[in-house]
């Protein structure tokens, strides 16, 4: 009987907290932004940028999802991932993939007097 109140008590108390959580008091969505985002989660998320950029070729769709980030210069950020994927021990691969948009932004958009992070 002991066991069969507690496991009631955790499973109301589970409860409530979610529907404090999701449906009284949620976190509104201007709060959550990716400039917000750890530097290895920006890292990941200039990651999947450039995968977006293998498959469809669109520079200005890529720039436009890094402009989220930062008001920083998009090949700035994707230098910056470069950087923090050979850190954090990406695959040859994804460094490849940041690289070529990394190209891509550069002939499109260069860094004002060719600068480098």
């Amino acid at each position: 009987m002991r066991w069969v109140a507690f496991i009631a008590s955790i499973l109301l108390g589970i409860t409530i907290s979610l529907v404090i959580g999701w449906m009284l008091i949620p976190p509104a969505a201007d709060q959550v932004t990716p400039a917000a985002l750890r530097a290895d989660y920006k890292t990941d998320y200039v990651l999947m940028a450039a995968e977006a950029y293998q498959n469809d070729a669109d520079i200005v769709a890529a720039a436009r999802r890094l402009a989220l980030l930062s008001n920083q210069a998009p090949l700035y950020l994707v230098q910056e991932a470069i950087l923090n994927a050979g850190q954090l021990g990406y695959t040859q691969q994804d460094v490849d993939w940041l690289a070529v948009l990394a190209q891509a932004l550069e002939a499109w958009a260069p860094l004002p007097g060719g600068s480098t992070p």
